[in-house]
Order: C-alpha cells, then structure tokens, then sequence
C-alpha cells in the first residue's frame, strides 16, 4: 500500500541548512575585512531563509544564517556609503585639480 506524500515532516531530529555557516561566515567577513563579499552573503541568507520556510523541517541553524543574513545587509550599506564617499571624493578632486590648472596660478 502506497501512502499519500504529505511532504517534510516536522518531526524527527532538528537538521542544520547546509549553507548556514558559509552564510555567517561570509556575513561577518563581509562586514569586517571585504565589504565586497557582504551581498553575497545578503542573497545567499534570504535564499536559505526562504528554503527554510518552506521545507516545513525544524532547522536548528536558522539564527545563524538570520546572523549571517543581517551582517551582509549592515556590510551592503557600508559598501554603498564608502563608494558613495569615494565618488563624491574623486568628484570634488578632478573639480579642484581642473580648477587649478585652468586658474594660470
């Protein structure tokens, strides 16, 4: 007798998204040595956030990749500001240093 797939169960031992520690990982490199690995870490904790809740299993590293998750949102913005301050520093440079040269002082 062939019985009805109801899909994941909730039951059993709690299991850990495979992708959980690489996300914080990421997270927190993103957020204090290369600000340009944090959006990965971004995308990569909402696509596992997304798998989580939807599997229905008990995860018990979900708090982690939110961790991971959050990290890569804080490092995202940093990286977006910093660019945001070298443009406007590169800017104000090439201003003054055309300013300088066409001034005949």
């Amino acid at each position: 007798m062939s019985y009805p797939n109801y899909g994941p169960s909730s039951y059993g031992p709690p299991q850990s998204h495979p992708n959980g520690t690489t996300i914080l990982v990421l997270g927190i490199l993103g957020l204090v040595v290369c600000s340009f690995i944090a959006p990965f870490a971004w995308s990569m904790g909402n696509k596992a956030l997304r798998e989580i809740d939807e599997s229905g299993y008990y995860f018990d590293n979900r708090g982690s990749v939110q961790a991971g998750r959050i990290c890569g949102i804080i490092g995202t913005v940093l990286l977006i500001i910093t660019a945001g301050f070298m443009v406007l520093g590169l800017g104000f440079g090439l201003l003054s240093g055309l300013s300088t040269t066409t001034s005949g002082y």
